[in-house]
C-alpha cells in the first residue's frame, strides 16, 4: 500500500496510525496529484476513503512536527536532523527520507528495545529496512558485518544517506523482494514486516538465526506468526499502541 501511494505523490505522504484504522496523507502541490473522487476509492488493491482539503503553504516544513525524537531502553536516543542530539544516551540521527520514519513508530522503538536487550555481536540482518534505523543502530551497538535489504529502491537511498550520516558501515545495502526471495542469513535477524510478509518469511527462511526480532504485527497477530516460525520459540514479546514486537530464539 505505502508503496502505490509513494508513486503517487513521491514528495509526501504521511502515515498515522488510529483505533482501528491507518490514515496515509498524500501531500503536494497543486496539480501534482492525482485527481481522486471524494468517497470511496481503490490504492494497492485495498478500498479506501477519499477526502482532501488544502493546507498551508509551508506544509513542507510543518510535516516535521510529526516527526519526534525518541529515547529507546534509556540508552538510544532517536532523532530527526532537525532534533537535538544528546549527550548521555547513543545518538542516532534518521532523516525519514520519503516516508519510511524516524523511529518513534511503535514497531520501531519495539525492535529497538529487544536488541537492547541482546549481547551485542556477530552478523546482523534488517529485513525491510527502510530508512535504515535498526541496521544503523546494530552497527552502533557492536553488531557485524551489517546487512539490510528491502524492495523499495527509496528505502535504500534512505539507508546509504543515514549510513553515513552517522559515520557507521552498514556492510550490505541491498535490493530483496521478501515475498518471493529467501532473506539473507546472519546471526540476529530484525524482520519489521506486515503479518503477510512475516508469514512468508517464516516459509522461506532458510537458516534459523540465534535471535530473530519480529515486528510490525498487532496485538491480535502476534500467537499466529510466533507459532509459524518452526524451531524457534518465543523469548519476549513487546506490545505499545496496538502493537506487538517478539523476540524468538532456537527451541
Amino acid at each position: 500500500m505505502l508503496a502505490e501511494l509513494l508513486e503517487l505523490a513521491p514528495t509526501g505522504v504521511e502515515q498515522v496510525d488510529g483505533d482501528g484504522f491507518v490514515e496515509y496523507a498524500l501531500y503536494g502541490a497543486p496539480g501534482e496529484l492525482p485527481e481522486f473522487p471524494e468517497g470511496e476509492a481503490e490504492v494497492g488493491g485495498v478500498r479506501v476513503r477519499v477526502r482532501g482539503e488544502p493546507v498551508a503553504d509551508d506544509w513542507a516544513e510543518r510535516w516535521k512536527q510529526f516527526h519526534e525524537p525518541v529515547l529507546v531502553g534509556g540508552r538510544v536516543w532517536v532523532r530527526p536532523p532537525w532534533a537535538r542530539a544528546r549527550d548521555d544516551a547513543i545518538d542516532l540521527v534518521i532523516d525519514p527520507g520519503q516516508a519510511f520514519g524516524t523511529g518513534a513508530h511503535p514497531t520501531t522503538r519495539l525492535s529497538l528495545e529487544l536488541m537492547l536487550g541482546l549481547e551485542p555481536g556477530g552478523s546482523f540482518a534488517d529485513l525491510g529496512c527502510g530508512s535504515g534505523v535498526l541496521a544503523i543502530a546494530a552497527a552502533r551497538l557492536g553488531f557485524g558485518p551489517v546487512t539490510a535489504v528491502d524492495h523499495e529502491l527509496a528505502a535504500l537511498e534512505a539507508t546509504r544517506t543515514n549510513a553515513a550520516a552517522n559515520v557507521v558501515a552498514v556492510d550490505r545495502i541491498d535490493r530483496l523482494n521478501l515475498r518471493e526471495q529467501p532473506p539473507p542469513v546472519a546471526r540476529t535477524v530484525a524482520a519489521n514486516l506486515l503479518r503477510p510478509l512475516l508469514l512468508g518469511l517464516a516459509r522461506r527462511m532458510e537458516e534459523r538465526p540465534a535471535a530473530l526480532i519480529l515486528s510490525g504485527l498487532l496485538e491480535p497477530e502476534a500467537d499466529e506468526v510466533a507459532a509459524a516460525f518452526e524451531r524457534l520459540v518465543e523469548r519476549r514479546r513487546l506490545s505499545s499502541h496496538g502493537w506487538s514486537a517478539l523476540l524468538m530464539t532456537p527451541v
